[in-house]
């Protein structure tokens, strides 16, 4: 485990139990853990870690929390990838998905909120989507996760 990882770590652990709102603050409470930072190595930390400013439960000031994951499975783009997809097939570790003209992008926004094992990347066109795929192992599952998804 890297010095970075385990300061990371450590301010996810700080800001899940104090109302930080400063990078100061935080470069002090690490300190106070043994961890020699500075401003801008903090400020990268939590560009990395992907924090974002709320506001605290008592709604006095803010307060940096982790950044909730899209949600994935939201009903919303499940719902336009079952109603766009036209087919699904697999070339060696590609996934090819047809859509209805002008849809694709729509479609591969929910394969990406999927993140499905092995998906390196999704390029859209107007009607066609690539999945890059790991393996052609994995492309074949990829294709078959996709294919439970048109199921009603």
């Amino acid at each position: 485990m890297t010095g970075k990882n385990a300061r990371q770590r450590r301010i996810v652990e700080i800001i899940s139990r104090y109302d930080v709102d400063t990078q100061e603050e935080l470069v002090s409470r690490l300190f106070e853990d043994g961890f020699s930072v500075t401003q801008a190595t903090v400020s990268r930390d939590i560009r990395d870690l992907g924090l974002v400013k709320v506001l605290s439960p008592d709604g006095k000031k803010y307060r940096y929390q982790v950044q909730q994951p899209k949600d994935a499975r939201s009903e919303r783009f499940l719902s336009v990838f079952r109603n766009t997809v036209v087919s699904i097939k697999v070339a060696e570790n590609i996934v090819v998905i047809k859509t209805e003209t002008g849809s694709a992008n729509a479609a591969a926004e929910t394969i990406d909120r999927l993140e499905l094992n092995g998906v390196l990347g999704v390029i859209a066109g107007d009607n066609t989507i690539f999945a890059a795929v790991d393996t052609a192992v994995h492309a074949e599952e990829v294709a078959a996760k996709l294919e439970e998804i048109l199921r009603p």
